[in-house]
Formats: structure tokens, C-alpha cells, sequence
């Protein structure tokens, strides 16, 4: 049986730098590229109170899932690399925390912004947390 590898995918260098080195480091193993589609991104503008806002902002987030989902997979199509795409919705560390925990997943492999100083701990780290709360072992690349 194949390893499964967790890759958090979202537009960044960091995510895309992750997804190569768990390309390398895994040959054989299984992706599973995760999006996570945080609510608070929606924001609290005049926009965001309109009742069919958020139902929008939403299903346009799914669909930028997808086309990251197809960029991703045509990065590592000549490799003949397995792939699997879940998206979920929720504060990005605890959703892929959760969904590590809850789907046979190894190996987690993410991308990390690279923050210091006040502005992590203003913004915090996503890869910090996941780091300190996840079931399997981590690899954070820079």
C-alpha cells in the first residue's frame, strides 16, 4: 500500500515549492491536494452584507479551488503522480488537521509563508499549528 501524502495547496510560492518537494520525496505515494476556503476571507464590507454575497463568494472560492486543483495537477502530470483534490471549509490549521485525522493520511507536506517576528504573531502560523496538532508527522517547506 502506497503512502498518503496531505498537500495544502493554495496560490502561494510555499504551496507550489511544497507540492514539488513532496513530488520528489514520495515518488510512489499519493497526493491529496487540500484547499481549505476560509469564511473569514469574505470580509466585512458594505458587499459582504448583501444577502446573496456570501452564497457567491462562496461558489466563486469553489471554482478557484478547482482551477487550482487542474494548475496543480498539470505541474505534476509528467511525473505520473496519483492525485486526489478535497476541499473544505474552516480556519485552515483545524481543517487540515481534522482531515489528516480523518481520511488515512501519513505524511503531511505544506508550505510555510515564512513569517517572523510580530507579524506571525498577529497573523499566526498556519504551519505552526498543524505542526504542533497534527496525527502524523509534518514537513514544512520554505
Amino acid at each position: 500500500m502506497s503512502k498518503r501524502i496531505l498537500v495544502p495547496v493554495d496560490r502561494s510560492e510555499q504551496a507550489m515549492r511544497a507540492v514539488d518537494f513532496a513530488v520528489e520525496e514520495f515518488p510512489a505515494a499519493e497526493l491529496v491536494l487540500f484547499h481549505v476556503i476560509n469564511p473569514t476571507d469574505a470580509g466585512y464590507s458594505a458587499q459582504a452584507s448583501i444577502p446573496s454575497y456570501s452564497e457567491e463568494w462562496y461558489e466563486n472560492e469553489k471554482q478557484n479551488a478547482r482551477r487550482l486543483f487542474e494548475e496543480v495537477r498539470e505541474r505534476t502530470a509528467d511525473r505520473g503522480i496519483e492525485t486526489e483534490t478535497a476541499t473544505e471549509v474552516g480556519k485552515p490549521s483545524r481543517a487540515i488537521v481534522a482531515y489528516a485525522d480523518e481520511h488515512d493520511i501519513d505524511h503531511i507536506v505544506m508550505g510555510s509563508h515564512g513569517r517572523e517576528g510580530v507579524t506571525r504573531i498577529l497573523l499566526g502560523s498556519v504551519a505552526e499549528a498543524v505542526v504542533r496538532h497534527s496525527p502524523v508527522s509534518v514537513t514544512v517547506a520554505r
